[in-house]
């Protein structure tokens, strides 16, 4: 049963999480260039990025393969991908970074994961040599075989798992391994993203809860299908959006819930996917994932993502999230675990901060914030019939935050405070957020509980219906009763 909330109002002058040095920056590591398949310069896709719409990091993560254009998009001869990423990718990012000092920039790719379909790798390095080694040896799209100092290892999941393991021995802190648009083309199961996180804790660590392609007219470019299991059920409406959202993470007590629900810290975060203006919002312009760094080096952009203090957003729904639990003096942030004593009480604490205007040009405000709360168990073995479970029937919404004085106030916005308290705590929990701009029950958008419905609905997805469908969530933060 939903609980209501105590809903009060804030004003705040700073930035959410505004710490020192210590404070979210929002970035996007998932776009492209002439350099394959894009329509622009990297140094037109960095400027919208920073410029334009303001990021604060940035990856160059693009197919691995073979590249058949240079960067100004002029035909060249095919050449492996590996070579490009050493004399043509890396030289520019190298070349951008001096230009932006402040700003972060990384040079990834855009993994042909095989027997799967795509993961975003990046490495931050001062030189070329990791990605484009990672790139020769695991990409599945690369058929060359002419380096006798790296062996290949590209045709099989084994060999992605052994990929993965790869980055975790030697890249550990340095490197990401992040899934793209999970769900597109039925090709991850559960299994194999428990198989990732076991041989690579510590750089396969998410996926694109929020994928890019938000323009186009399969929202998220989930147009594929239709799609059968191995007993023949049609499970195409898992190869859909919901609200924008991969239906991993947009289904309560679905795959995601699964994943938390063993302790398991994998996050989600957001990108562009940006190929071109006629398909794509630019990075930083409709989806944001904003992650809490502690510094400015890129070793801890690196340890933000993999902490999963992080929140992904659509349309700049909100700009600002400082989501907490509590109790006593004891607190934690997402990604984070707080740890109490059975019987006590835990102090759930949401500040979100909503902009005047997004770059739509729209007044914004939250209708509704869901607490979504699920078990902790034991973490999963391979080889039981568990390792394959996709489902967390735990999983619910505990409490729901709406107010009918929700709109924004003031130039730039306003921040809001929300407050509930979790009783008499007695098993192991995560909770976590989700928030839109939708009531609930809205035709073809949202259903009687409040979830969002398959995006197909509502017809031709473009920038106005995109815009017109916004949510944000939160990663989860996790609760030890001891």
């Amino acid at each position: 049963m939903l609980a209501a909330a105590a809903i009060t109002l804030a004003i705040a002058p700073a930035a959410a999480g505004a710490l020192g040095s210590a404070r979210y920056t929002s970035g996007d590591f998932h776009t492209h260039t002439f350099l394959t398949d894009g329509s622009n310069t990297q140094l037109q896709v960095v400027q919208k990025a920073f410029d334009r719409y303001g990021l604060d990091w940035f990856a160059n993560s693009e197919h691995g393969g073979t590249s058949k254009r240079d960067v100004f998009g002029n035909p060249i001869a095919t050449t492996w991908r590996w070579v490009t990423l050493k004399t043509q990718s890396w030289p520019l990012i190298r070349d951008l970074r001096a230009i932006y000092p402040d700003k972060l920039l990384v040079q990834g790719v855009e993994w042909n994961v095989p027997t799967h379909e795509h993961a975003s790798v990046g490495f931050v390095s001062e030189e070329p040599t990791a990605v484009s080694d990672f790139e020769y040896m695991f990409d599945a799209s690369d058929k060359d075989t002419s380096r006798p100092d790296r062996s290949k290892d590209n045709t099989s999941h084994a060999g992605a798992v052994r990929a993965v393991a790869w980055l975790q021995a030697n890249y550990p802190s340095t490197s990401w391994m992040i899934l793209n648009h999970p769900s597109r083309k039925q090709t991850y199961k559960i299994s194999d993203i428990r198989d990732f996180n076991n041989a690579g804790p510590d750089v396969a660590f998410g996926m694109e809860g929020l994928p890019g392609h938000q323009k186009e007219e399969f929202r998220g470019g989930y147009d594929n299908g239709p799609y059968y299991d191995a007993s023949g059920q049609d499970v195409t409406y898992r190869a859909r959006t919901y609200g924008g959202a991969d239906y991993m993470v947009a289904k309560v007590g679905g795959a995601w819930d699964a994943l938390l629900g063993e302790g398991r810290r994998f996050w989600i975060f957001a990108n562009s996917d940006y190929h071109n203006e006629t398909n794509d919002f630019w990075p930083g312009e409709y989806t944001k994932t904003y992650v809490y760094t502690k510094g400015a080096r890129y070793e801890d952009l690196v340890e933000g993502l993999r902490s999963g203090n992080a929140f992904v957003v659509h349309g700049d729904l909100i700009d600002g999230l400082d989501f907490t639990a509590r109790h006593g003096v004891t607190r934690a942030a997402m990604g984070q675990t707080l740890r109490v004593k059975a019987g006590q009480d835990v102090v759930i604490k949401v500040r979100f901060h909503v902009p005047y205007k997004n770059n739509h040009g729209d007044r914004l405000r939250v209708d509704h914030i869901d607490l979504i709360q699920g078990e902790v168990g034991p973490k999963v073995l391979p080889g039981t019939p568990e390792y394959s479970n996709e489902t967390n029937p735990t999983t619910k919404v505990e409490a729901r935050f709406a107010g009918s004085e929700w709109m924004a106030q003031g130039s730039k916005g306003t921040w809001y405070t929300v407050s509930y308290t979790l009783k008499n705590v007695s098993k192991d929990s995560y909770v976590r957020l989700r928030g839109t701009n939708l009531g609930i029950g809205v035709p073809n958008e949202t259903d009687a509980q409040g979830n969002p419905l398959i995006d197909d609905l509502v017809g031709p997805n473009n920038a106005e219906r995109a815009y017109a469908d916004l949510w944000f969530y939160s990663n989860p933060i996790f609760i030890d009763v001891q």
